[in-house]
């Protein structure tokens, strides 16, 4: 278990912004020992306690749109890498192919390629639309019209 945490840390990256508490992941490296011990320690022992995340609004785009992202700590985030590490084998194989929420090596804009490709190659007699009020689904509304820019598509 030891050296899965010393590795899971390795995999974060060091020159990233730091932790909402200040602390940097070198600054974490410095004393790494101790500090993965006692972490390792209080998440087996059940008495880690995740500390909040800080809410931070940032510029999405051109003009006045933001969006929301949480910072945790540093620590935390060695411990949502290690736990994520231990769940994406297990799950990983379960999803399905056109599956691309939230999965390593995957992203919107591949999932939306794959549904223009889809839409343009194979006969498709229905398309579900969901308007919501979150501006993500707005933009991926629009992006998704993009597909349709270069040539028409009918029935």
């Amino acid at each position: 278990m030891w050296k899965f945490f010393t590795g899971t840390y390795g995999r974060l990256k060091k020159d990233r912004a730091p932790g909402y508490d200040g602390q940097t992941v070198r600054d974490y490296g410095n004393d790494l020992d101790r500090r993965l011990t006692d972490l390792l320690t209080r998440v087996k022992g059940g008495s880690y306690c995740a500390p909040p995340v800080k809410r931070v609004r940032i510029p999405k785009g051109e003009g006045k749109a933001t969006r929301p992202i949480g910072i945790p700590t540093t620590e935390d985030k060695v411990l949502q890498r290690a736990v994520a590490m231990l769940l994406e084998p297990i799950y990983e194989e379960q999803f399905f192919d056109f599956s691309y929420g939230f999965r390593p090596g995957r992203s919107a804009h591949q999932a939306l390629q794959r549904i223009c490709k889809q839409i343009m190659d194979e006969p498709i007699q229905w398309i579900v639309e969901v308007v919501s009020a979150s501006s993500s689904i707005r933009s991926i509304t629009t992006d998704f019209g993009k597909c349709f820019a270069s040539g028409s598509q009918t029935e």
